[in-house]
């Protein structure tokens, strides 16, 4: 790496991490990705000879640049992978900051940014868009970056950055307002009492006869592999879970900035739950059980 070739710029650049490891996660909707992304975005500006480092004026808006630019190239070699992954792929769940695993060297949680740009919901609704709409999308509306530095990101001018951002704004645009915290927070606590109770009727009418239910395992723990689709048939296999995993302990915890679910049998964290509510009703639930993407939710390291 650097040598003295770092003392220069170091305390500017370290303290654009936070901004990019929030853009990054947002971007790919995983956390190993993101620091990845911007372990090898720090990697490259290293590299560079001092005289050019001193050429860049802004050392953050580079940084972001060629961030942005990776997680581009992570997004569109990611549809190949995900064709590949067994059973839906979704987005790496997040614990609240008091939940985070604190053992592994620099904490997430103190770079991590929980607000309605990382729901579930919101992270599903991105994971429809193109790499560029994303990309477009996130850096100008949810980062405020003006479309000419987007442009640098994805090779093209202001004009059709704006387009694609416009287009991925529509895929946005048909979601409803979200249901406040304590809408969802009560809605999920009473799915929570019915789950425990094995109590199918109440899960039925807790949940919206359209609900959809997905779940991660990644082909490394049982998952079903499609999601499940009607109330009823959600609720039936909530309490057919319940049945086969006896000693399982649901906990209300926040997942991604919102009201969620965690199970954990002898400590262990086996599945994040996330909910979509509207008008009181469950519409959508994550079940994430994937074991790799449940690791910051490890107390124990």
């Amino acid at each position: 790496m650097a040598g003295t070739n770092t003392d220069e710029f170091a305390g500017e650049i370290a303290g654009e991490r936070r901004q990019l490891i929030n853009v990054a996660y947002r971007l790919l909707g995983s956390l190993a990705e993101a620091e990845d992304a911007v372990q090898e975005a720090y990697a490259r500006w290293y590299a560079l000879p001092r005289s050019r480092q001193r050429e860049i004026v802004s050392p953050g808006a580079w940084l972001t640049t060629v961030t942005g630019r990776i997680c581009l190239d992570v997004l569109g070699s990611a549809r190949v992978r995900r064709e590949r992954y067994v059973g839906a792929w979704l987005p790496e769940p997040l614990p609240d900051r008091a939940e985070w695993d604190h053992g592994q060297g620099t904490d997430p949680a103190d770079q991590m940014v929980l607000d309605e740009s990382v729901t579930m919901a919101f992270l599903i609704v991105l994971e429809s868009m193109t790499p560029a709409e994303r990309v477009a999308f996130v850096l100008h509306d949810v980062f405020r970056y003006p479309f000419a530095d987007i442009a640098g990101v994805l090779g093209r001018t202001p004009a059709a950055c704006k387009q694609l951002a416009a287009s991925a704004r529509r895929r946005v645009g048909v979601a409803r307002a979200p249901v406040t915290a304590a809408g969802q927070a009560e809605a999920v606590r009473h799915v929570k009492e019915a789950w425990e109770t094995k109590n199918i009727a109440a899960l039925v009418d807790l949940l919206d006869p359209a609900a959809v239910m997905t779940a991660d395992g990644g082909g490394m723990v049982g998952a079903v592999l499609r999601p499940i689709e009607g109330g009823a048939r959600i609720a039936q296999y909530m309490v057919a879970i319940a049945d086969k995993a006896p000693g399982l302990e649901l906990l209300e915890r926040s997942v991604n900035g919102a009201p969620g679910l965690v199970a954990q049998r002898a400590g262990v964290v086996m599945t994040v739950a996330a909910f979509d509510v509207t008008d009181g009703l469950v519409t959508r639930i994550w079940a994430v059980r994937n074991p790799e993407k449940l690791r910051p939710w490890a107390r124990d390291g």
